[in-house]
């Protein structure tokens, strides 16, 4: 069973809201903030986690405080678009911890990677022990983030 925002009602676009802010709300403060029973509210959330719209609750870990304050972008060309040798690749980059993101692109690199790190020494090593020598990589270019600008955690649930 899927759910996507089109199905969505104004107190399931509520409990989305409110359990974005704060996922360890308890079904009572949830309830009584979107105005419905506790046992309504629960039924609404159990529904939306079987549908797919909530995918789980995570803490959110300060990346300063965990020891990794800069972000670097880098954006990797492969010396081959064929699908096993992109299959690789995301095999092996999934394999690294310090890679938050990775996306396949359209454009000039293949991929993006948004990569946490110490300092440039941590990226020097990141860079030349495991990300030249990822399957298939041709060209990485980096950049370091100067300052996180916004930096979001909540989806807009459209309505």
């Amino acid at each position: 069973m899927t759910q996507d925002s089109a199905n969505l009602d104004r107190t399931d676009r509520a409990i989305l809201h409110e359990l974005q802010q704060d996922a360890k709300l308890t079904n009572h403060a949830l309830a009584e903030s979107v105005n419905l029973s506790e046992s309504a509210c629960l039924r609404r959330v159990r529904r939306l986690e079987e549908a797919g719209m909530i995918r789980g609750y995570v803490g959110l870990v300060d990346q300063t405080r965990a020891g990794y304050p800069d972000n670097v972008f880098v954006q990797i060309t492969l010396d081959s678009q064929q699908r096993d040798d992109l299959a690789a690749f995301e095999a092996a980059v999934k394999e690294l911890p310090e890679v938050m993101e990775c996306y396949l692109m359209s454009g000039a690199a293949d991929y993006i990677l948004r990569v946490i790190v110490a300092d440039a020494r941590d990226y020097e090593r990141i860079h030349s022990q495991h990300l030249t020598g990822l399957p298939g990589v041709d060209r990485v270019h980096s950049s370091f983030a100067l300052r996180t600008v916004i930096k979001r955690t909540e989806i807009p649930i459209r309505g």
